[in-house]
């Protein structure tokens, strides 16, 4: 076992005997959007620093603690708080609780992020069903020694984001009356937020949404097999296109504006994911 997946293993051993169910959904909580596991069944939470080895999120409204729970019936983990590359940690370091989360059991990730917006026929309070991703920007999670009993060394990218649950998504939304984006995200490094070249770049190059996380956490999830779908909430137009500067602080709150109708998409194509993939 690779170096990589012996941390891991050993993440999952400090805590195995606080983890109360075999996750079938893993959901991540981007920027503002972390509050979602209070309208949960909350059976546990485990802090990240209660976890041998495992990161520890730096950033302001990313609380760093899995939640286990029950959306509906589905038995759901929650990451409550990512790492980020730009805090400073490694690219393994940054994917770890993915991995993590597969081992508990979960095979199925259900990513958020909170983005800014490329497209310019798009809005701050949109929701963008991601299509594709673009990642040229940041370190592959990949490179090193592959471990071969859980992934190829060359993995297939041709269809990250699962179609099946990508019209789950459209059809919770439709039935809600939710207009809804569905295109391609970019990741850059951050922790600034891009120029307007920058976004102009990211416009030329296929981008409808940019942000700091998320690319990199899909391309580790798809090489454990997992079947993956995301949700971008547009919380601001990225720079240069409003004319306003960009802060934090606007992501939270565009992103407080929107939390209802957010947690009742999440929760229903979760409950409609867990019908397609219960075994």
């Amino acid at each position: 076992m690779t170096a990589v997946f012996e941390r891991v293993a050993g993440c999952y051993e400090s805590i195995r005997g606080r983890i109360p169910f075999e996750p079938q959904v893993a959901l991540v909580l981007g920027s503002g959007l972390g509050d979602y596991a209070q309208e949960i069944q909350v059976v546990e939470t485990i802090d990240y620093h209660d976890i041998e080895g495992f990161p520890v999120s730096t950033v302001s409204g990313h609380k760093g603690q899995f939640i286990f729970g029950y959306i509906g019936k589905v038995p759901a983990v929650i990451m409550q708080g990512r790492v980020h590359y730009y805090e400073g940690y490694p690219m393994e370091d940054v994917v770890l609780p993915i991995r993590l989360m597969w081992k508990m059991g979960a095979r199925v990730l259900f990513l958020t992020n909170a983005a800014g917006g490329v497209n310019l026929d798009y809005g701050p309070g949109d929701f963008m069903i991601i299509r594709d991703h673009i990642t040229s920007f940041v370190p592959s999670p990949l490179i090193g020694p592959n471990e071969d009993s859980v992934g190829p060394r060359f993995c297939d990218m041709s269809s990250v984001y699962d179609e099946e649950l990508r019209q789950i998504i459209r059809r919770k939304a439709k039935e809600m009356g939710l207009k809804i984006q569905e295109g391609v995200y970019i990741q850059t490094t951050g922790p600034e937020y891009e120029t307007p070249a920058t976004v102009k770049m990211c416009r030329l190059l296929g981008a409808d949404a940019v942000g700091m996380s998320t690319g990199c956490e899909a391309v580790a999830a798809n090489h454990l097999g997992m079947r993956i779908c995301g949700i971008s909430c547009i919380t601001n137009m990225a720079a240069g296109i409003s004319g306003r500067e960009l802060s934090h602080e606007e992501v939270g709150e565009t992103a407080a504006r929107v939390s209802r109708t957010f947690k009742t998409l999440v929760t229903g194509v979760v409950k409609e994911i867990a019908k397609l993939v219960r075994v």
